[in-house]
């Protein structure tokens, strides 16, 4: 039969995402709106945009480098290791260095506040809630 269904899609959604949202415990809602979170936010992507950024140029240098540059990125090093290889192995050492960085990062920057958060969160909630439940 056509329509396959009586309740149009954009009120099924609509629906959906009113009922996810009544779901919710509201003191998420106050702690999102705290002082704390806007500074893990802040914390968080002022680590994050510019990594990422830095990584991504770094890495689309060393393909355009290789497309465009293909003299440059023959020239012998060291016996048969040319410059190309040495680009590759320090992408695996960058993204080895930028995950052991963030980890760094977020031990010291992030984590306490996420932890202080979390304890807020116990104390509006009481200490018998459970994550993510109402």
């Amino acid at each position: 039969m056509w329509p396959p269904a009586t309740v149009r899609e954009d009120q099924a959604v609509t629906t959906e995402a009113s009922d996810q949202a009544a779901r919710h415990d509201p003191v998420y809602d106050r702690l999102h709106e705290s002082s704390e979170f806007a500074e893990l936010r802040k914390r968080y992507r002022g680590f994050v945009i510019p990594a990422t950024v830095a990584f991504l140029a770094w890495y689309l240098l060393y393909v355009i480098m290789s497309n465009w540059a293909g003299g440059f990125m023959a020239t012998q090093v060291v016996g048969n290791i040319n410059v190309a290889l040495v680009f590759g192995l320090l992408q695996f050492a960058t993204t080895f260095g930028l995950a052991l960085a963030y980890s760094r990062y977020s031990n010291a920057k992030l984590d306490p506040l996420a932890r202080s958060l979390e304890q807020s969160y116990r104390d509006q909630a009481g200490t018998d809630a459970k994550r993510g439940q109402a």
